[in-house]
């Protein structure tokens, strides 16, 4: 019997229920997990739309996002009625959301004072460079002792100074104490819990780990950073753990249950594969690719261009987990790509047939940098390239390097967490939207050359977040005692070429990640004489004086055709 069906039938006998928000950066899911069995009941899901307004800006509407909220609620609870579940037997919700989108609203009104601002977008690129400039020795990893992370364009507190210094309403609201920030978690429990009318303003430790203002050491905003970006503290949401009761619903068809889980998508994901023990590594394929490993109760620094994260911390009185983190900015976001932009593909399950009837991408590379590189590179002025093309490539080798640009960029950042932690993964636990996708999944055991591992409920990041809930003090409906934890049934996929074919297809990866480095600077580069030079580009330089020798050329081609 399904488990629909089991639903319908057992109605009585279901026990305790606990909820999910997924708010990812494409779209908005709401979940409904069975607290003993661990069992997804029902769900709906809502797409989100981004705008760009301008190259390398990337934004999205808070209230659109809030208004998906409600609906996917809505909608899922519908279904639980018709499928004859009370959803009185709801008793907690959890929130997971896509991590470092930004955020600033008005207190006294309730409306944001402008788009969020993704994750992905670079619009701060020259207020990271001139960060950077600042520091002793231009050092990037200048705040990383206490937080973790590089300077870079990926976390929040360089989009709230842009928003500070561009948005006339945002400063404003700043000077007259009605501004609040928060990454979409915040947002979203500010405005359940009531919104202008006492909504709860608090965030939690693995959202605020990835802000840059926040000290990974003393668990809490950090008064240094905060000068370091000019950041007025009142404008902070509070800290709180990932498993609490930080407060109730306060509309809609839930009104009444408290939300009492809160976790970044990706220390979601963590938690939903179960990875509690140190060593226990996930690989997430969304937009973005994330791979994290639990390295215990003391943050371990990397030497190899990964981050340090908070992974969890389940309870106001239980030890924080920290992770190590590798971020790949582009994965799901390149089938986007190629549908929306190229239009060679029309549903991102074509995909997966197109490279399937080449299975090879015949010498063709693609480095997907639209947002430069993130780990291990960290490269804000990488551009997407696509390299080794001949007359007899076409748009089924393109699918294929795009899947296999997803597989090196996974392999570039296990092998840095391999050297980080001087222990070998054995295999790679998956889960994610693209890992529907079976060839990808072979692509990435043969190009690891270790199995992969992947759970038949692909709906991991919601659930960790359903178990952070339900297992909060006030609610204790899911235990998370490793004796408890449901068995997770899952399958494999074991390489399938030799070891000589994967390290030859992983060199020339490398060598066409290096063509897509340095691309665009901001900066203007002075030739010595305060002038700025056409050709302190290399690129540019280089296509400069190709193109006239091409010129030349041709003109010498043209007369002597003549």
């Amino acid at each position: 019997m399904n488990g629909t069906m089991a639903a319908s039938s057992n109605r009585i006998i279901l026990g305790p229920l606990v909820a999910a928000i997924d708010q990812g950066t494409s779209s908005t899911r709401f979940l409904v997990f069975n607290a003993k069995t661990a069992e997804l009941l029902s769900h709906h899901q809502v797409e989100i739309k981004q705008s760009f307004p301008k190259e390398g800006w990337v934004e999205e509407d808070p209230k659109e996002i809030l208004q998906s909220v409600y609906e996917c609620m809505d909608r899922t609870c519908e279904k639980l009625t018709q499928l004859n579940i009370d959803i009185s037997n709801i008793k907690a919700v959890g929130v997971t959301n896509q991590r470092e989108t930004t955020i600033v609203w008005d207190k006294e009104t309730g409306e944001p004072l402008y788009n969020a601002i993704v994750w992905l977008d670079l619009r701060t690129q020259s207020t990271v460079e001139r960060l950077i400039n600042k520091t002793p020795g231009r050092n990037k990893n200048h705040l990383k002792h206490k937080t973790g992370l590089p300077i870079s364009t990926y976390f929040s507190a360089v989009k709230l100074r842009w928003l500070m210094d561009n948005v006339e309403k945002v400063h404003e609201a700043v000077l007259s104490h009605r501004a609040m920030f928060g990454t979409v978690d915040s947002w979203l429990i500010w405005c359940l819990t009531g919104g202008k009318k006492r909504g709860v303003h608090c965030t939690d430790v693995t959202n605020a780990s990835r802000t840059m203002l926040f000290n990974i050491h003393t668990m809490d905003w950090d008064p240094e950073l905060c000068k370091y970006f000019d950041i007025p503290m009142e404008i902070l949401p509070k800290v709180r753990s990932s498993s609490e009761i930080y407060g109730l619903m306060k509309s809609g068809p839930l009104t009444g249950i408290p939300i009492s889980g809160c976790l970044g998508d990706q220390s979601a994901a963590l938690v939903g594969q179960m990875c509690f023990k140190d060593g226990q590594a996930k690989n997430t394929y969304g937009t973005g690719c994330f791979l994290l490993k639990n390295v215990g109760t003391k943050p371990v620094m990397s030497d190899h261009g990964l981050l340090t994260t908070v992974a969890y911390k389940l309870g106001r009185d239980k030890p924080a987990c920290y992770a190590l983190e590798g971020s790949v900015a582009i994965a799901g976001a390149v089938v986007r790509w190629l549908k929306d932009n190229l239009g060679i593909i029309q549903t991102s399950t074509e995909l997966e047939q197109l490279a399937a009837d080449v299975g090879t991408s015949y010498g063709c590379y693609f480095v997907p940098a639209f947002s430069g590189l993130y780990a291990p590179y960290w490269e804000p002025s990488a551009r997407g390239i696509i390299c080794g093309l001949t007359q007899f490539t076409n748009r089924s080798h393109l699918a294929f390097a795009a899947l296999e640009a997803v597989c090196f960029q996974t392999r570039e950042i296990l092998d840095a967490m391999n050297q980080d932690s001087g222990i070998h993964l054995s295999q790679l636990q998956v889960d994610g939207g693209m890992t529907s996708n079976r060839l990808l999944m072979q692509l990435q055991a043969d190009i690891l050359c270790i199995p992969v591992v992947k759970p038949s409920m692909p709906e991991t990041t919601a659930l960790g977040a359903a178990m952070a809930a339900g297992a909060a003090e006030g609610v204790s409906v899911w235990s998370l005692n490793p004796e408890d934890l449901t068995e997770v049934t899952s399958e494999r996929f074991e390489p399938q070429i030799n070891p000589e074919e994967s390290e030859l297809r992983y060199a020339r990866w490398k060598k066409a990640v290096q063509r897509a480095m340095n691309w665009e600077t901001t900066e203007p580069v002075s030739n010595g004489n305060e002038e700025t030079s056409i050709f302190s580009s290399v690129p540019l330089g280089f296509y400069i004086l190709g193109s006239m020798f091409m010129l030349i050329g041709a003109k010498y081609i043209a007369a002597g055709q003549k």
